[in-house]
């Protein structure tokens, strides 16, 4: 036997199957960036052939957003009703089935097209309102405290190997094939994706390789191992297995503990400006190069996956300093701030890119500026460190719905900046000050970072009232 100091006595033989769970959730990811992603490396090619303008393209960017926030509740209670396994398989199948549909949207002519690629990238948008509450719910299950900063960060840093991987990939195809054959292909591998995690996926307790030891470490260090005991679709409540106590419904009184949090509220605001960086590498960065820059659509896609190399890089650097700052005796607080504020201010030197004119430099300051939020981006680590153990679907659906209104808001910003002043300029200022208001806002907003604790509710959603001095 070993001691941890953080963990207690763990085996030495412990086992590692939780790092093949991340491994899945990583692909997932991927493919899930991959897909929201589509539109930017096509959207120059689509904008030719279907006649977008700029204001027009931002809103067909922001389609899916929308979904996606309103879908985040919902979302979040099914998780907590179903479990993560069910509800993110059909999640996977369907955001894939939709991808693989507007690849047909051309045959419908220009009039039609516009709103047909927007419904069905709000559709996208709304299957996929699951998938990150479900990556920090089996994150929250499969991992200890000590391990969650560095497994989040690289679930979450799987939007810029989305970039890597595929960007090359779909420019190629956009370029040799036409772009209505990348939503095609990439729908496809979708599809065959969710019939592998339904197969893979499993809670710890149900896990047939799990080994006592690993589960041992993975519950005494923090982790939820019985989040989804007696939910739909897991062995034991298919043995018969109690459920959870705790009522899991959507109830107006746990949000409105959530949303009267300080902490929380602060960390929601984080995540919105954080996302507006993500959602202009999504959108319009390719655009940028093309545009602003005078690459081609092939050089475009294979130049964007530079910059997302590096915020893969910073996203799991991040999460590795923030577990080693912990386990060096750092309060959960500053372990987790000191990257956040780090990275971001590090990410504020995209502005730069308004000054320089070789290519070389521009890619290499987006570069720096995207590692610098893949460090910075430790919000999931957060929510799985401060989520109530009772609802931590919901949370991280309250969670992303503030974050993800950055989806709807910064395309459509950007793209009426771009149509006033005709250029990029003041795009890219107004990206790298959202950067700074995340910095303020866990600095002065968020203080303590801890674990949220409800306060009980009764069948009818109100708190219990005390009588005579006990509980009722």
């Amino acid at each position: 036997m070993i001691i941890n100091k953080t963990t207690g006595p763990v085996s030495a033989q412990r086992g590692k199957l939780r790092y093949t769970i991340l491994f899945m959730l990583f692909m997932v990811t991927t493919f899930n960036y991959a897909d929201r992603a589509i539109l930017s490396i096509a959207g120059t090619a689509m904008k030719s052939e279907l006649g977008f303008d700029a204001v027009t393209m931002g809103f067909i960017f922001s389609a899916f957003s929308w979904a996606y926030v309103l879908g985040q509740l919902p979302g979040g209670w099914l998780l907590d009703r179903y479990g993560s396994k069910r509800v993110y398989a059909a999640s996977i199948f369907i955001w894939s089935l939709f991808t693989l549909l507007q690849g047909g949207v051309h045959f419908l002519g220009a009039l039609w097209a516009v709103p047909a690629l927007f419904m069905l990238r709000f559709m996208v948008g709304l299957a996929e309102a699951p998938s990150f509450p479900a990556n920090g719910r089996i994150v929250a299950a499969w991992f200890p405290t000590t391990e969650r900063g560095t497994a989040s960060a690289i679930f979450n840093s799987a939007q810029y190997f989305a970039t890597v991987l595929f960007a090359p990939l779909m420019a190629w195809i956009t370029h040799a094939y036409g772009w209505s054959q990348t939503f095609v292909v990439m729908g496809a591998a979708g599809l065959v994706l969710s019939m592998i995690w339904m197969r893979a996926m499993h809670s710890p307790k149900d896990h047939p390789s799990m080994t006592s030891a690993e589960l041992a470490h993975i519950r005494d260090g923090g982790g939820l191992v019985d989040m989804d005991q007696g939910l739909g679709g897991s062995k034991s409540a298919a043995k018969g297995g109690t459920a959870s106590k705790v009522n899991r419904g959507v109830k107006l009184g746990y949000l409105k503990q959530l949303l009267s949090n300080r902490m929380l509220a602060g960390v929601y605001l984080g995540q919105y400006c954080i996302n507006t960086i993500t959602y202009f590498f999504l959108t319009w960065f390719p655009i940028y190069l093309v545009q602003e820059r005078g690459m081609s659509i092939l050089k475009a896609g294979i130049v964007a996956s530079l910059p997302a190399i590096c915020g893969f890089l910073g996203g799991v650097l991040g999460g590795m300093i923030s577990d080693r700052l912990i386990k060096r005796g750092f309060s959960l607080t500053w372990a987790r701030k000191i990257p956040i504020v780090a990275g971001l201010l590090l990410s504020t030197t995209m502005i730069l890119c308004n000054y320089v004119d070789t290519q070389w430099m521009v890619v290499g300051i987006m570069a720096l500026a995207f590692f610098g939020k893949g460090v910075g981006a430790l919000g999931w680590a957060v929510v799985a460190d401060t989520s109530p153990k009772e609802i931590i679907g919901l949370t991280g659906s309250l969670f992303n719905m503030f974050g993800n209104i950055a989806g709807i808001t910064a395309p459509i910003v950007i793209g009426y900046i771009i149509k006033e002043t005709g250029s990029f300029e003041w795009a890219l200022v107004y990206v790298g000050a959202n950067a700074l208001l995340a910095v303020i806002s866990y600095l002065v907003i968020v203080k303590d970072i801890k674990r949220v604790e409800l306060k009980p509710l009764d069948d009818a959603g109100q708190p219990y009232k005390k009588l005579s001095g006990v509980e009722s």
